[in-house]
């Protein structure tokens, strides 16, 4: 007898018409279909290291699973130590002073940070600064919590950077309208999706355009230490932190993707009122992963540079595989990622990418996911192994020469 799936009168809230299934939810159904079937698909697409933490990390992890009073609940703030671990890294790599007591809060994972900011800061019609292209993130959670959205647009020809004369007339003509005030600006350097560096220069704008405007910036700091010899943090700048929000995480540059840790920093205030809204949400991370994590942010440069060596290896095949298909691309990027350009014959970077899944089964993510801006573009991910890389490499060669 077959069971009917009835849901009668009942509607969704009308925020889940704001937004879509994230595009990796739904591209990775199609890829696991298409492995079920014997395919063998190459996924390039995902950013998910598939290095591991370091042996400390997972030695402590295994070692406190293993007490029987490491199980209840947490405090929202985590452990005293995963706050003074955190407060550590940033005075020992960034030369950046946070209170672990008020200026630190650990999270699960950065992007619930940013519904967490985003429900802690924003009122329906209130503005949010997202950057095109930029993290689909901040604009399908700004879409979520009501706000209105203000796409600010990155160009390849000004270093995928903002334009601030731009930024400043979206300001003026917001006032000039009599709209609700802008109160947020997402921003992210090294960039994602463009690998695109940051510089101090660059920081300072952003603060001194915050300030001006009581804007608050919030920082996305995550890849800073993936093929970059200069990791920086927008907190640096003087007078950053009455005004700026930094989140950071152990996925990419410590290898735990899955474990979702990570944490932001700011002035007190501002931790105060984004934990009124975590504390309504969560009840706290695993003990033995936060004494973990610790371990990890212990790691010394030599870690770093083992893991960043790897990075370049694969680096390399990356860039082949983006001449393959004919992409250009900058070769002074950083981050985990390879963003290209495509050629002028291709009709778009999501007609490229479903091509090269079809007749090479190799997976590359479009641009066009990243907001309108990226739509002449790819990435690859560099969370693949050479082998695997070079296979790609052999398979797309393959497809061009047809």
């Amino acid at each position: 007898m077959q069971k009917e799936n009835k849901v009668y009168d009942v509607m969704p809230a009308a925020r889940v018409d704001s937004v879509q299934e994230y595009y990796f939810s739904k591209k990775l159904k199609e890829v696991a279909a298409m492995n079920a079937a014997g395919m063998r698909v190459i996924s390039l697409g995902v950013g998910s290291p598939d290095l591991p933490p370091s042996d400390e990390a997972i030695a402590t992890l295994c070692r406190e699973a293993c007490r029987p009073d490491v199980h209840g609940y947490q405090p929202y703030t985590g452990i005293p130590e995963l706050r003074h671990g955190y407060a550590g890294w940033y005075r020992r790599w960034f030369g950046v002073e946070a209170d672990p007591e008020t200026e630190i809060l650990p999270l699960i994972g950065s992007k619930e940070g940013i519904l967490h900011i985003s429900m802690a800061f924003l009122n329906p019609g209130d503005g949010v600064l997202v950057p095109n292209p930029g993290y689909p993130t901040y604009s399908s959670v700004s879409r979520l919590v009501g706000a209105d959205l203000i796409a600010y647009e990155l160009h390849e020809s000004n270093g995928w950077q903002p334009d601030f004369d731009a930024l400043e007339r979206i300001v003026d003509e917001r006032k000039a309208g009599g709209l609700a005030r802008i109160k947020l600006m997402w921003t992210n350097y090294p960039n994602m999706p463009t690998g695109a560096d940051g510089d101090d220069a660059l920081f300072e704008r952003l603060i001194a355009f915050g300030r001006r405007h009581g804007i608050v910036i919030c920082h996305d700091n995550p890849y800073s230490f993936i093929l970059n010899d200069h990791p920086r943090s927008i907190l640096r700048v003087k007078g950053a932190k009455e005004i700026a929000i930094e989140l950071n995480s152990m996925s990419k540059a410590h290898n735990m993707p899955g474990w979702r840790m990570a944490m932001l920093v700011s002035n007190a205030q501002f931790v105060e009122w984004i934990l009124k809204v975590k504390s309504n949400v969560d009840s706290g991370q695993f003990r033995p992963m936060q004494s973990a994590v610790v371990e990890a942010l212990n790691a010394p440069p030599a870690w770093y540079a083992e893991m960043n060596r790897i990075y370049q290896s694969r680096r390399k095949l990356a860039g082949q595989i983006m001449e393959a298909l004919n992409c250009t691309y900058d070769e002074q990027q950083v981050g985990m990622f390879l963003w290209g350009k495509i050629a002028d014959t291709e009709i778009s970077g999501e007609a490229l990418a479903d091509r090269v899944l079809r007749e090479a089964k190799v997976f590359i993510t479009p641009g066009f996911i990243f907001g309108k801006a990226g739509e002449r573009y790819v990435r690859l991910s560099l969370c693949c192994k050479n082998e695997q890389l070079a296979e790609a490499l052999v398979r797309v060669s393959r497809i061009r020469k047809q």
